[in-house]
């Protein structure tokens, strides 16, 4: 294949792993527009089709896939060692991309890359916010966060923050027409502001925990978010009750703007990790940002 080939297969890597034109040209810094050019010659010159197009979604096909299955892995570990030559430099450089929930982003990760990234003006650091577990080396990710240290074997899990507890929260407002809940049977009474998460596509189900007894609550109520930050702010006008970290209420709390509710059955999770491929040894740049957003207690 001529050289000028490569770069198109890397289009095609980008595309394929985004299942987006739109996400992928981002990522790329090009037009959508020529993105789908370059990838219709891509196809053109091979003779063979590579994606699947449709108006919501794009798929590789099964010719597409299996060129994706071999040819990521090499090209990762070809920008690995490109990344790696900076390593020689005497600052520190790179793309770090890195994916989570905007909680995570805004009470973690974005106070201290405030912090670390003045310090290194050639580290760049890409945050994108979604609720869905995904595979972050099929989808071009250097690493991610979730809540909890329980990982596949071939991931690195640090701690970046202490425990969490969720709390659910009502204004008195909202309150005042109604009675409290004592326990999460309860809600089934209440109006409930529910989150989406696009893992599995459902509404999340309220978890509590009180001595040895778990429950899981299916909530109702007139509107669903697919962010924390939504919720609370739908919360604060009264339109229901919301189950969010309680740090992120406390200070609501605090004023009386939120009574906090059912707190004998919310539990605590293990802290927000931040989690990596251990395949290969880290770069210079994302051995400084690990250090830096290490949890210290």
């Amino acid at each position: 294949m001529p050289r000028n080939h490569f770069s198109d297969l890397f289009a095609f890597i980008a595309v394929a792993r985004a299942r987006s034109f739109t996400r992928a040209a981002a990522q790329l810094r090009v037009s959508q527009p020529a993105l789908s050019y370059t990838i219709r010659e891509l196809e053109s010159k091979l003779g063979v089709r590579l994606l699947m197009r449709s108006t919501r979604n794009v798929s590789p096909t099964e010719a597409g896939q299996r060129l994706l299955d071999r040819l990521a892995p090499e090209f990762d570990e070809i920008n690995a060692e490109i990344q790696a030559l900076s390593e020689l430099r005497d600052t520190p450089m790179g793309t770090i991309r890195i994916t989570a929930i905007d909680y995570a982003i805004r009470s973690t990760l974005w106070p201290k890359l405030a912090k670390f990234l003045p310090q290194y003006p050639d580290i760049k650091v890409e945050l994108v916010n979604e609720y869905a577990s995904v595979d972050i080396a099929a989808r071009g990710y250097d690493a991610g966060v979730r809540f909890g240290e329980e990982l596949a074997q071939d991931m690195i899990s640090v701690r970046i923050g202490p425990d969490v507890r969720n709390t659910v929260v009502g204004t008195p407002a909202y309150l005042a027409r109604r009675r409290q809940p004592k326990t999460p049977h309860d809600l089934t009474e209440h109006a409930c502001i529910n989150l989406r998460t696009s893992t599995y596509g459902g509404l999340y189900e309220w978890e509590f925990v009180k001595g040895k007894r778990t429950l899981n609550a299916r909530v109702d109520g007139p509107l669903v978010f697919n962010n924390a930050y939504d919720i609370l702010e739908a919360a604060k006008s009264g339109f229901g009750l919301a189950y969010l970290p309680e740090d992120l209420v406390r200070p609501f709390v605090a004023r009386g703007q939120f009574v906090s509710l059912l707190e004998d059955w919310c539990p605590v999770w293990s802290g927000l990790h931040l989690y990596y491929p251990n395949r290969r040894q880290p770069s210079h740049a994302m051995t400084l940002l690990i250090d830096a957003l290490r949890y210290r207690s």
